[in-house]
């Protein structure tokens, strides 16, 4: 039913239970995994002038964040015998749900797997839930995993 599956992972509790589930997905549809992780944008750009050490030292944190995600799914799909093709991408230059819609449009996925962090009242009013965002956003079907 499924070919190509893209995970959505920010190195998170919620991420990994989606990782789990999307291997185990990949593994028994035969389907192709991507992992992608999603660089949040520099937090400062247009507030006053930027300061470039700042930036740099930000980018080589968030990319270094990228990296661990990608092992933590790796040793995963390892542990769980996983063998078909399973590729990572990192985006930068974009929010996470675009990002993550992007991504699937471009992997030409059928299907986005992604961990739903549980937020509701207040926070979930004034920050808005990736997961929500996502799944209304995308061309294709969003599981989301709690």
């Amino acid at each position: 039913m499924f070919k190509k599956i893209l995970l959505a992972n920010d190195g998170s509790e919620a991420s990994i239970h989606a990782a789990r589930m999307a291997i185990n997905l990949s593994r028994i549809h035969g389907a192709a995994l991507t992992a992608v992780y999603v660089v949040d944008p520099y937090p400062f750009i247009g507030i006053g002038e930027v300061n470039p050490v700042g930036f740099d030292a930000y980018m080589a944190a968030a990319r270094q964040s990228a990296v661990q995600a990608h092992l933590q799914v790796l040793d995963l799909a390892k542990s769980l015998n996983h063998t078909g093709p399973l590729d990572e991408l990192t985006v930068e230059d974009a929010s996470a749900t675009e990002g993550i819609v992007q991504t699937a449009r471009d992997v030409g996925a059928d299907l986005i797997v992604m961990g739903s962090h549980g937020r509701s009242g207040v926070v979930r009013l004034l920050m808005g839930s990736v997961a929500q965002k996502v799944s209304t956003q995308s061309p294709v079907p969003v599981l989301l995993c709690k």
